[in-house]
């Protein structure tokens, strides 16, 4: 038992809230000696991890890239694409956001996930898409809405992630791979990844797409009509105007 003493230091640090490094620093150093390494097989030990997992220092020099580009606009610009969207729907709105986010997740850059990004930037699009029709929004709608928006993504930035050589996800495979006696190329890797993403970001489109028509449909069915109606009417009269 003395011998998980190491895992009571680190569980007692997180619970008093004490410095992380420290924290694990101490729990090597009293499970090497409870364990009886002597402080150079300690150091030898922590130097070979060290060597094996060093492509993970890569990740380091990723989230600055992507702090400096956050800070730069990178958010408002996502959006603005975003609002160019012809007739936006909220399915419509999700799904170029699964598109752009997948784009964005193969070049490891990141939104700030469901609490930066989703909440308080695509949902009120997807919101404003409902208002823009002519409805008052439904608050099922709205709950069904931030399923979908945080499911996707969920999707996107799961697929896609491992699409960029050097990031985390792909370095995670490499490793696990690795400690099976399997070596596997990055590249390689995020190669054979590419139509498993693609697959994921359309599915997760026209799922949610549909999904969105249904509920329109469901909770605006009166005022859907009216504007399929109006639609119509506008097509009928520009085939009108085109004869004349």
């Amino acid at each position: 038992m003395i011998k998980l003493l190491g895992i009571l230091i680190i569980i007692l640090g997180f619970t008093f809230k004490l410095d992380s490094i420290l924290i694990i620093t101490l729990s090597a150093i009293v499970t090497a000696v409870v364990g009886g390494l002597t402080p150079t097989d300690l150091l030898s030990t922590l130097g070979e991890n060290f060597v094996n997992n060093r492509s993970i220092a890569i990740f380091i020099l990723i989230m600055l890239v992507t702090g400096t580009l956050e800070r730069n606009g990178l958010k408002e610009t996502a959006a603005k694409l975003i609002g160019k969207i012809k007739n936006p729907t909220s399915g419509k709105v999700i799904a170029a956001y699964g598109v752009m986010r997948g784009a964005f997740g193969a070049f490891n850059v990141s939104f700030g996930g469901v609490a930066g990004f989703v909440q308080p930037i695509i949902m009120p699009m997807a919101t404003g898409a409902i208002e823009a029709s002519g409805n008052e929004p439904n608050e099922k709608h709205v709950e069904e809405i931030k399923g979908m928006a945080s499911a996707m993504e969920n999707i996107a930035w799961f697929f896609c992630q491992v699409l960029f050589v050097g990031g985390s996800g792909g370095l995670l495979i490499q490793s696990t791979l690795a400690g099976l006696g399997y070596e596997v190329e990055l590249a390689a890797l995020a190669k054979v990844a590419i139509p498993t993403a693609i697959v994921a970001i359309l599915v997760g489109m026209v799922y949610f797409i549909q999904k969105d028509k249904l509920l329109r449909k469901k909770y605006y069915k009166q005022s859907t009509t009216k504007t399929e109606m109006q639609e119509v009417d506008n097509v009928k009269n520009k085939r009108g105007g085109g004869r004349d």
